[in-house]
């Protein structure tokens, strides 16, 4: 497959490098000192999986993907949630009559977002259990899971989805072919916005807030507060999905954080509004209080706005 990584950051850049050295024509969009290491020296990744680099074609410009590897077959978005709309408009230039956008994003409104710029039969969902962050430009550390579930938004199983679970195989990371796609964005939904919220909220690792009787306890209400907005949305998780939420927090490595902590310890823009901010605003739409969600939030959105980006 000729595949587009746009927002070749952790997670993005890691799937892409699996994809190149699975033998897949990719160019990876990347912006910065990391892709001018990119370009330099190739795609490093130390990974819990075995270290290796490749020398995928990388570019700021995704106008100059067709130049690099030819028309493409799926963009594999990757970039940050506030970034949706101008990334979905700066693809258009790459979007063939059969071109697909994979969404590997964290949340639940992006697909729909995608859906209404770029027309929803472009659109796959997915998403991704797995942690890894950028080292260094040029250099990723996967340091847990790595595993993809996608699939098609109507739940049918489409020629396009067959060829990238292929893809992911040849890749040689876990990927699974989802019929569900919507209750699974969702069970992935209410994880990262309790592990977001609270690894950010303490700046603690999940294993120390686990430990802890009341933070866990709050950790347990994101959850609770999250399934009821999902039952009022028409999402059917399973009766026990806050109990398995819980179980997932234990299976954690006890030294994990979050995306949303790194971006906030390190000054970055954050990805508030489509986590924690959307659920706050489902659940006022829905009539569903939501004290523990708005508490992270309230205390978390200072510092979104202290970004000149905005929240």
């Amino acid at each position: 497959m000729r595949i587009a990584v746009m927002g070749a950051g952790a997670m993005g850049g890691y799937f892409g490098a699996c994809l190149a050295r699975g033998g897949e024509a990719v160019a990876l969009v990347a912006r910065g000192e990391h892709l001018r290491a990119i370009q330099a020296g190739g795609l490093r990744v130390r990974s819990i999986n075995g270290d290796f680099t490749v020398a995928a074609a990388a570019t700021e410009d995704p106008r100059r993907v067709p130049e690099l590897i030819g028309p493409v077959d799926l963009v594999l978005f990757c970039v940050k949630a506030y970034d949706t709309e101008v990334a979905a408009e700066a693809i258009r230039p790459l979007l063939g009559p059969e071109t697909a956008v994979l969404t590997l994003q964290n949340g639940v409104v992006n697909v729909e977002t995608l859906g209404r710029l770029l027309g929803a039969e472009r659109v796959l969902g997915g998403l991704v259990y797995g942690f890894a962050v950028i080292a260094e430009p040029g250099a990723i550390a996967h340091t847990q899971g790595g595993r993809i579930v996608f699939g098609e938004l109507d739940g049918h199983e489409s020629a396009r989805a067959r060829r990238f679970l292929e893809a992911g195989r040849r890749a040689g990371f876990p990927v699974e072919l989802s019929p569900g796609i919507r209750r699974a964005l969702w069970e992935k939904y209410l994880m990262i916005c309790a592990l977001s919220g609270m690894t950010a909220l303490t700046r603690r690792p999940i294993g120390e807030i686990r430990a802890c009787p009341e933070s866990r306890r709050l950790y347990r209400m994101i959850l609770e507060e999250l399934a009821a907005i999902a039952k009022a949305e028409g999402v059917g998780l399973a009766d026990d999905i806050v109990d398995a939420g819980m179980a997932a927090a234990d299976r954690l490595n006890a030294d994990s954080y979050s995306s949303l902590y790194h971006d906030l310890t390190r000054g970055r823009r954050l990805e508030l509004e489509a986590l924690q901010g959307y659920a706050v605003r489902l659940g006022a739409r829905h009539g569903i209080p939501t004290p523990a969600l708005f508490a992270v939030y309230a205390a978390l959105r200072p510092a979104a706005l202290a970004d000149p980006r905005g929240a």
